[in-house]
């Protein structure tokens, strides 16, 4: 049985180049960063948990909220192979229970804010929009959409960003926790606008305050899937 069973619905990406260097103190032992047309990318992004089990069951209040997470890309060789995977420099919800269990059992680096989402659905376009309250101020992410959803390109930066399949987690210096997380691929919603009004150096630190007032190199929007969570192996060599 999987060890979490969800929807991930509304996935809105602000993806930003960075320097290597910005990385290596999050990078999990055993992994390598990976690269995209020679680039390091790091995203912000927002999305919808819905229809949460945790094995199989609901935990009541927790089965529906918003996430937005800091993360970027790393590759993993397992016997010859080479697994595509995310790295996790930040998880905010406002659940306590889901941040409790992905700390404990996952090593994530989950904390809680009050948090809010919003959506409007026009005739000719969407907006999305995911707010989180850091201090005093909300502060917010929004995307504008067109109303179909496409495939997207392989080969493209929208299948490097969304095309990772498992997800890496520091032990210690020497180990690391590696799980699977399963979805089908995702379809794509055109992105005709977006508003960004977040203080990356107030949430996340001095090393990625310059996101702050930086136009990020591309957005994003898929509509998104049930997803699964695998149980968890620790990689050691």
């Amino acid at each position: 049985m999987s060890f979490l069973t969800a929807e991930w619905r509304k996935l809105c990406f602000a993806n930003y180049a960075v320097d290597p260097k910005v990385l290596q103190p999050y990078l999990p032992a055993h992994c390598e960063l990976d690269f995209f047309e020679g680039k390091c990318y790091v995203s912000f992004v927002g999305f919808l948990f819905d229809n949460v089990k945790l094995k199989g069951i609901s935990i009541p209040f927790h089965t529906r909220f918003e996430e937005v997470n800091l993360r970027f890309y790393v590759k993993y060789r397992d016997n010859g192979v080479w697994k595509r995977g995310t790295v996790f420099i930040s998880e905010i919800v406002n659940k306590p229970a889901i941040a409790l269990i992905a700390n404990t059992f996952y090593n994530e680096k989950y904390s809680l804010c009050a948090m809010d989402y919003k959506h409007a659905l026009g005739e000719t376009e969407n907006t999305f929009s995911y707010e989180l309250k850091s201090g005093k101020k909300w502060q917010i992410f929004s995307v504008t959409t067109a109303k179909e959803l496409k495939p997207f390109a392989p080969g493209s930066a929208t299948e490097f960003i969304t095309e990772h399949y498992w997800g890496y987690s520091q032990k210690s210096k020497i180990q690391s926790i590696e799980y699977e997380v399963r979805h089908p691929k995702w379809e794509a919603y055109e992105v005709k606008n977006y508003s960004i009004d977040i203080d990356f150096g107030a949430i996340y630190g001095a090393a990625f305050s310059d996101f702050t007032h930086k136009k990020p190199d591309s957005v994003m929007c898929m509509e998104g899937s049930p997803i699964s969570i695998e149980g968890k192996i620790l990689l050691t060599k």
